[in-house]
């Protein structure tokens, strides 16, 4: 059975490029969209410019998601304060 370690506090996503997180340079990272309704467009990119978008995806409302990403990639979403992230590792 893997176990999630938990790794840090859990955070809102910041809602722009320039605010993103890389969690403390976490290269793991569980998503959540505590949102009822509102599904938010996760992007990871890898640096704060805006010009370095590695990939996006769809976190719908009340989903959850583990992503792994460079330590300095940084992670951010597209509008709102329903995604929370929390940087985390796996054992058995």
């Amino acid at each position: 059975m893997t176990r999630l370690i938990v790794k840090g506090t859990h955070e809102v996503l910041a809602d722009s490029v320039g605010a993103g997180t890389s969690f403390n340079n976490a290269t793991c990272v569980r998503l959540v969209n505590i949102s009822s309704s509102d599904g938010r467009t996760v992007t990871i990119a890898s640096d704060n410019t805006g010009n370095t978008t590695i990939g996006s995806f769809a976190l719908l409302a009340q989903q959850t998601e583990i992503i792994e990403k460079k330590p300095t990639d940084i992670v951010y979403v597209g509008g709102g304060t329903d995604v929370k992230g929390t940087p985390i590792g796996f054992t058995n």
